[in-house]
């Protein structure tokens, strides 16, 4: 059974820094395709950034592109998501996500694997 434990949010303000992490254990972290998604109340689960097996590949949302930056290290079975110049529609309940295979990677139903979600708050 695959666990993944976000960690790292919190409260912010407009225009800082926040880097969340993601634990896995229970599989090989290398042989999933990990993602960050994030919802808030009332709105569809969104993507956020999505990252290959080996750490070549990403693809990022276009609210977010040039100011997150997603990563992994796999010897650590870990994934990473650096926030910065963070804005209030940043506020929202970020999760980690994996999954063997997918196809576009902005479905929550492609990946079989979730934490338990981390809340980011950016105050103004």
């Amino acid at each position: 059974q695959v666990q993944l434990v976000e960690s790292g949010g919190g409260l912010v303000q407009v225009g800082d820094s926040l880097r969340l992490s993601c634990a896995a254990s229970g599989r090989t972290l290398s042989d999933l395709v990990m993602a960050w998604f994030r919802q808030t109340p009332g709105k569809d689960r969104e993507l956020v950034a999505w990252i290959s097996r080996d750490g070549r590949g990403t693809t990022y949302a276009d609210s977010v592109t040039d100011r997150f930056t997603v990563s992994r290290d796999n010897a650590k079975n870990t994934v990473y998501l650096q926030m910065s110049s963070l804005k209030p529609d940043d506020t929202a309940v970020y999760y980690c996500a994996g999954g063997p295979f997918i196809v576009a990677g902005r479905a929550p139903n492609e990946y079989a694997y979730w934490g338990q979600g981390t809340q980011v708050t950016v105050s103004s």
